[in-house]
């Protein structure tokens, strides 16, 4: 479907691609991944007919009908589903040419369309284009508004369903999920699983670009390489490569051991079981990845935060919302100094409120909030960005809010977060939305805050980027409530899920996955999955006291010999990890393999197949009984 032979591509007087030759075939799904700036949109634009080649052959099958999202949408008085029909050409060929036909004198004419408009399924189309903009978060109300009644950010909404109504045989996709929430990109990911022409996709959303792509192109260097497969299998398969090279093998092992480190120190002191399993699993997997970001142009760490009392934050029988009606009521809990949570629900339940809340920036309509002494908050969220001085360089920016901090040691700094050279002396105001966020970031993380409020601090964020982000959050000392679609950094960053719905916020008792299954299927919360709080909203019967300090004895009978099996699993593995770790460093060592005896080779081989078998039937003992006691203390609270 899509040709390139000995392809030279200029924007200007850079040099995006030499002398690249590929083949994307019909119906194949095909991640774009590399760095900002390296020619991603550039290859679309050139698929796309915008650009032409500098040199080489470059084709697309000439039957092709290609769609892609809109830059921009009309502010007209146009309803929002009739904006959203219009991606399909053919059907409205047809409408316009029925809406021209005198029935009566010409009625071969008008069954010869209404034969069409049945070949397309156009009868149909108003509900297919209800499903997509459902999908997608629409409401039912919002159908029929103007299209100028929509914001930056639906309005882009409106731009990917329009490109997904149009009957293609190869879709475009850049950054689709940019402004979706968690529940839309899900809805997003199955929708492109099940289309049926050719895909290339540019997401810095590894478990989007996980879920739906079957090869992967990564642009490096000015050539184009391609990798069989998802976005694991590439980051794998890279590392693989890197490995080879015998000049970054030492860089590579100290990448691998940083996160050997951190998945230690976590299993140490991992307390929520499902959570914390989830998490730790996708630690682990990290590990194996890490050398394939070794170059990359990004390190940062936060700083140490400042100290506060326990807990940070107090909500008790909090009401609030923006009018009359409140939209989350009678909301009670508390923060502590190093939780790590991630807030959770559909469209529109009220977790931007929520931060917006706990951050100051939204007062409540009942109830009281109590601070922790020396609370410092951390709140990021994408309307900042516009509170960046557009006139000013990044160097300005700091200085003016730092003004103690020496220029070298801030170039530095600044240098960790991908701003070089002459680039710390430029205006802010021509940066990309990626830059503002990086630079919106560092300025947040030198606050030295204790309690993040991260309302999707990946919007705009390329691949390494949010890896390094990943990476800074999980050394950070202080607590953490973050909002993001991003899966993979709920899964690496956080170890609690809270649920905002249908105005309450409750204790999600299952991991991220357990989340998407639950919003594919009825909807309706399992009594499992939400504490104190039944499907109906009623309350659980009532029982006797005399019941209840029974039951109370019997609960806590169970805790001390659940707690004791839980400390001896973790103390197993501990030592288990031990000896993994001193096992690894022999076996990093370039005396071991010059021996001419193979046999003490394999004895290390399997002595450390054996402790990580032992491993996983300790994790999955720990696991069991981790459930069994946060079961039991939810039944005691």
């Amino acid at each position: 479907m899509i040709f390139l032979r000995n392809v030279s591509l200029r924007r200007g007087s850079r040099l995006l691609f030499e002398e690249v030759s590929l083949r994307i075939h019909q119906s194949e799904r095909v991640g774009v991944v590399g760095d900002n700036g390296c020619g991603k949109s550039s290859l679309f634009a050139m698929i796309g007919g915008e650009l032409g080649a500098d040199q080489g052959d470059f084709r697309v099958n000439s039957q092709t009908v290609l769609s892609q999202v809109r830059q921009e949408t009309p502010a007209s008085d146009q309803a929002a589903i009739d904006y959203v029909l219009d991606g399909d050409q053919g059907l409205r060929e047809i409408q316009r040419e029925l809406a021209h036909i005198d029935h009566d004198s010409d009625g071969e004419r008008a069954a010869l369309c209404y034969a069409k408009m049945e070949q397309i399924d156009g009868y149909s189309a108003t509900s297919r284009a209800s499903r997509l903009m459902h999908g997608l978060g629409f409401s039912n109300e919002s159908l029929n508004a103007p299209t100028r009644s929509f914001s930056g950010g639906w309005r882009v909404r409106l731009n990917l369903a329009r490109a997904l109504m149009c009957p293609s045989d190869l879709l475009l996709l850049d950054e689709p999920t940019n402004h979706l929430d968690l529940d839309a990109v899900v809805w997003l990911e199955d929708w492109l699983s099940n289309y049926r022409g050719t895909m290339l996709l540019i997401s810095h959303d590894r478990d989007f670009l996980d879920g739906i792509c079957t090869r992967i192109l990564h642009i490096e260097d000015c050539q184009i390489s391609s990798y069989k497969g998802n976005y694991s299998a590439f980051e794998k398969n890279r590392a693989e490569r890197i490995a080879s090279d015998q000049a970054a093998h030492l860089k590579q092992q100290r990448a691998i051991e940083h996160m050997r480190d951190y998945v230690r120190r976590f299993r140490a002191k991992a307390t929520k079981a499902r959570q914390a399993q989830s998490r730790l699993k996708a630690l682990e997997r990290m590990q194996v990845i890490a050398p394939a970001h070794i170059h990359s142009p990004f390190r940062f760490d936060f700083l140490n935060p400042f100290p506060a009392s326990d807990p940070l934050l107090k909500l008790e029988q909090v009401n609030c919302g923006y009018g009359s009606e409140p939209l989350l009521r009678d909301i009670s809990f508390s923060i502590g100094s190093s939780e790590r949570i991630a807030l959770v629900g559909h469209n529109g339940a009220g977790k931007s409120t929520l931060i917006k809340l706990l951050a100051g920036e939204l007062g409540p309509s009942a109830g009281e909030i109590t601070s922790a002494k020396g609370l410092n908050i951390g709140y990021f969220a994408q309307h900042q960005l516009e509170q960046l001085d557009t006139s000013a360089t990044p160097m300005q920016q700091f200085q003016r809010e730092f003004p103690d901090i020496k220029s070298q040691d801030l170039r530095n700094y600044l240098g960790g977060f991908g701003f070089r050279g002459q680039r710390v002396e430029e205006k802010i105001g021509p940066f990309s939305g990626g830059e503002k966020a990086r630079l919106a970031l560092a300025i947040l993380i030198h606050r030295r805050p204790n309690l993040l409020l991260m309302d999707e601090p990946t919007n705009h964020l390329d691949l390494e980027m949010r890896h390094a982000l990943t990476i800074a959050f999980q050394n950070y000392q202080g607590a953490i409530l973050l909002v993001s679609h991003d899966r993979h950094l709920i899964r690496t960053v956080t170890d609690q899920l809270w649920l905002v719905h249908r105005g309450s916020v409750k204790s999600f008792q299952d991991d991220i996955d357990g989340y998407m299954r639950w919003t594919k299927e009825d909807k309706a919360i399992p009594a499992s999955i939400a504490q104190s709080a039944y499907p109906d909203g009623s309350n659980p019967p009532s029982l006797t006291k005399k019941a209840r300090r029974q039951q109370s004895a019997r609960l806590r009978e169970q805790v001390k010999p659940l707690t004791q099996a839980l400390r001896k699993l973790e103390l197993e593995m501990e030592r288990i990890a031990e000896s993994v770790k001193e096992l690894d460093k022999v076996l990093s060592e370039p005396e071991t393999y010059e021996s001419e005896s193979t046999a003490s080779l394999a004895a290390l081989m399997r002595e450390k197949s054996n402790l990580e078998k032992n491993m996983e039937a300790k994790e999955l003992k720990w696991l069991e009984a981790s459930e069994q006691l946060e079961k039991v203390n939810a039944e005691l609270a």
